[in-house]
């Protein structure tokens, strides 16, 4: 059966395959083992592409008909899927959120994933290897991480460092395409743009590690910086002021406000909101029953619902109210 040339990494075909066993075992080859089923009765027309790189491989995968996939933990891999027909409800640990051409899901491998394709979704995939993310992590720190990397719900596609890491992704797809592949001769380059990638995913998405990482690294901060930092992100729910976090890593508020400029280029009440931000956005996207956005302003410390609406509607292009319609929307009814 000869590849189609109108999608991506057509001359990088795996296979293509009307039956499910197939397609299961052929998928499994490059991931891992799975559950995968169809549901409705459109008929499964799956089709698999794949360029491997070092530490990642670049993925394109479309099953034709609405699909349930459950590989439980993904175990030695993070993979990210940019949808770019349709979309899909993740499930991922406690993570639960709609992905679409402009939200890519991002999948931790010690976290349960289940996940239900639309009818026609087509996706690209990025399969990041996990010990070197963790790696790549660890020298964003200057340390050893002591737990696993979490990355918390999809990603913003449209907007910011969502929007450029999906440039990136689909220009490395492009230019395999064009048989140039920047990936996979084993040259520095080709390690630099891979870390690249790793470095885009740290920066587009929220995660456990969260103002430990960016353009200034942690390393170069003060140990005090850092410490106000963990006891901000472990105290998100809770109604702390400057002077709890001064005191906390040992500083006075002038010290630690300077420390934060310096270091930082923000301030620790900004640091602060911006966290609480990140997680109101994932509980909306959950779309969890009975869930509304006046509860989940007040569980992350915004009372003033009209400027909660303002700063979430300039970070995320949309209103409070609007995420979680749209995440209500879809999800894994059938």
């Amino acid at each position: 059966m000869q590849p189609r040339s109108d999608v991506p990494l057509a001359a990088h075909t795996m296979f293509r395959s009307f039956d499910l066993d197939e397609a299961r075992e052929r998928v499994a080859r490059v991931f891992c083992d799975h559950r995968l089923e169809t549901i409705g009765r459109t008929r499964l027309d799956a089709r698999h592409n794949h360029f491997a790189g070092e530490r990642l491989s670049l993925n394109y995968i479309e099953y034709g008909g609405k699909t349930l996939i459950a590989p439980g933990e993904l175990g030695h891999f993070y993979l990210l899927q940019i949808p770019l027909e349709g979309g899909a409800a993740i499930h991922n640990g406690s993570y639960r959120y709609y992905s679409h051409p402009g939200m890519a899901a991002i999948l931790n491998p010690h976290l349960s994933t289940t996940m239900i394709w639309e009818e026609r979704c087509r996706q690209v995939l990025v399969w990041v290897d996990r010990k070197a993310m963790q790696e790549h992590l660890a020298a964003y720190l200057g340390a050893t991480p002591g737990k696993p990397l979490t990355f918390t719900g999809g990603i913003d596609l449209t907007t910011g460092e969502g929007a450029r890491l999906r440039q990136l992704v689909l220009h490395l797809i492009q230019e395999v395409d064009r048989g140039n592949p920047p990936i996979g001769n084993g040259s520095l380059m080709a390690r630099q743009i891979e870390a690249a990638v790793m470095a885009g995913l740290l920066d587009a998405q929220a995660h456990n590690f969260r103002g430990l990482t960016g353009s200034a690294p942690a390393r170069l901060a003060p140990r005090q910086i850092r410490q106000a930092e963990e006891f901000m992100l472990a105290h998100l729910d809770r109604p702390i002021d400057l002077d709890d976090v001064a005191r906390s890593s040992g500083l006075s508020t002038r010290a630690l406000q300077k420390g934060f400029r310096d270091f930082r280029d923000t301030t620790p009440m900004n640091f602060l909101r911006d966290a609480r931000l990140d997680h109101a956005h994932r509980e909306l996207q959950s779309a969890a029953p009975g869930l509304s956005v006046t509860d989940v302003a007040l569980r992350w410390g915004f009372n003033h619902f009209g400027r909660f609406a303002q700063i979430y509607r300039a970070r995320y292009g949309c209103s409070p109210s609007e995420t979680l319609a749209a995440a209500k929307a879809v999800g894994f009814a059938e």
